[in-house]
């Protein structure tokens, strides 16, 4: 025990000795630099202190103060105590010792931060018992050793562990493969085999002359009789989009287009026929605003026929706009066509109305004098 407590004196005798001699080089270092940095003050610069009637170690604030009352007293328009020489003298003093105080102050700040730097850079760090055993456990060096030989030894355990789990998990993964491997060999060889067997029974049919007297021989198929030289994949995927009603955009769009022309000119023929055949003063107004409203619909058409035109693939397949007034003619003349095969449609039922009347007149005057006979 003896021997232990010499020991920690020896070792706190040499941490003192270091410090004393970390710290007596720092001061000497600071010295020095203070002593490098240091720059005697001109004659010129004491002269300009002497002008503002400072001291030389004032602050800036007390040159300002000092410079405005020489510049108040001294001014070309202060009156009695105007000097304009003396007003520049002034001016310029104080322009070299604000000057003198700025760089003053830089060397005061770059030599402290040098200080610090030198101060820190010898401080001895505190928790450096924790910088060993990765700073696991806790209490003395022993116990500390002891626990981080129990967490290596825990460690290397979860590793191991981790590794066989891995390797496990490799293995299986590749019995998998194998597996799936082995079924896809066995998919492929049925598939060749039936293949082999289809390709021998033709062979045998070609042989025996069954191939001979067929009705469709060196002609194409029936099913691509319509394109005979187009690509019988191209062919069936074009014929199952066909039969599940797939439609290209640009198709959809040119029957929405015809649809909608459509539907504007039989509801402008309809509304022209509700209105009669002779317009008065108040359905010539009516007439005109659904005019102007069949109009903002062809714009609105016009839209959907340039959305057209861009998508569409056939240049020979655009469309052009529709002309609101040309479109109005045409309905006018549909109008036309139909109020003249109503006209003739109400002469035709007149005329067969008058022909059943008059045989019912007959029958009538044929059955009074069979009445009267009979009387």
């Amino acid at each position: 025990m003896g021997s232990f407590y010499a020991l920690i004196d020896i070792n706190q005798c040499d941490d003192n000795m270091l410090t004393a001699k970390r710290s007596c080089v720092v001061t000497c270092s600071g010295s020095v630099r203070m002593l490098s940095g240091y720059k005697p003050m001109s004659e010129s610069l004491r002269d300009c202190y002497r002008l503002l009637n400072v001291q030389e170690n004032c602050s800036h604030n007390e040159v300002k103060e000092a410079y405005l009352k020489l510049v108040k007293l001294h001014h070309p328009d202060s009156g009695s105590g105007a000097d304009p020489r003396k007003f520049i003298q002034v001016k310029e003093a104080y322009k070299a010792v604000v000057r003198h105080i700025a760089e003053k102050r830089k060397t005061e700040s770059d030599e402290r931060s040098d200080d610090e730097e030198e101060q820190s850079k010898y401080i001895a760090p505190q928790h450096r018992q924790y910088l060993s055993f990765e700073g696991i456990g806790i209490g003395t060096p022993s116990q500390r050793e002891k626990q981080y030989r129990k967490f290596r030894m825990n460690r290397a355990t979860e590793q191991v562990l981790d590794y066989r789990k891995q390797k496990l998990q490799d293995q299986e993964l590749e019995n998998t493969m194998m597996v799936k491997d082995v079924r896809q060999s066995q998919k492929i060889k049925i598939t060749q085999a039936v293949e082999r067997l289809v390709e021998d029974l033709i062979q045998e049919s070609m042989a025996k002359g069954e191939f001979d007297n067929l009705s469709g021989k060196g002609k194409p198929l029936q099913k691509f009789s319509q394109y005979p030289y187009i690509d019988p994949m191209t062919h069936n995927l074009n014929r199952i989009l066909i039969e599940n009603g797939y439609q290209p955009e640009w198709i959809v769009q040119q029957k929405e287009i015809n649809q909608t022309i459509r539907k504007l000119r039989s509801d402008m023929v309809g509304y022209r026929r509700k209105l009669g055949e002779s317009l008065t003063l108040y359905n010539q107004k009516q007439w005109n605003l659904k005019c102007e409203q069949f109009r903002d619909d062809i714009k609105q058409l016009n839209k959907m026929v340039d959305r057209f035109n861009l998508i569409v693939p056939l240049l020979n397949r655009q469309m052009l706009h529709f002309n609101p007034e040309k479109e109005l003619a045409i309905i006018l003349k549909e109008y036309s066509v139909v109020l003249e095969a109503s006209k003739a449609t109400s002469e035709v039922m007149e005329k067969s109305a008058e022909r059943n009347g008059t045989r019912v007149h007959r029958k009538n005057s044929l059955f009074s004098w069979i009445k009267l006979l009979l009387k």
